[in-house]
């Protein structure tokens, strides 16, 4: 269950998740928008990296029997100083979502693998 409080002022995610006893939480590694060769797929463009990266937590979400409507919680991470660069990877990530999780959004100097410009963790709780 996703917590909106009333006391904080309006956002565009939930801030907090509240799991009940029972689920099952699955965590994902660090999707990175690698392609199925594994190398990175459209360098310089951070809103193609965000879908891509989405597609590879999908995968990974699938595999370990949840999906994205399962998310409780999401870290959005951009290797860019530019806000206008994390504003394009948010707004891949939150047209994924119908009601957006709790999540981070960082700008970070610098990402694991050359040319990658978006990496997300995700958090699901699954039940029974």
């Amino acid at each position: 269950m996703f917590v909106h409080s009333p006391a904080l002022p309006p956002l565009d995610y939930a801030a907090a998740a509240v799991v009940g006893p029972g689920s099952r939480l699955v965590l994902s590694a660090g999707a990175c928008p690698l392609g199925s060769d594994g190398t990175v797929v459209a360098p310089g463009d951070v809103a193609a990296q965000a879908r891509k990266v989405l597609e590879n937590v999908r995968t990974a979400l699938t595999d370990a029997g949840a999906c994205l409507d399962d998310v409780v919680r999401l870290t959005v991470y951009v290797a860019s100083a530019d806000r206008a660069d994390l504003v394009a990877a948010w707004t891949e990530i939150r047209a994924a979502f119908d009601e957006m999780p709790p999540a981070t959004l960082l700008g970070v100097a610098v990402l694991g693998y050359p040319e990658q410009l978006v990496e997300v963790d995700a958090v699901a709780a699954v039940a029974g």
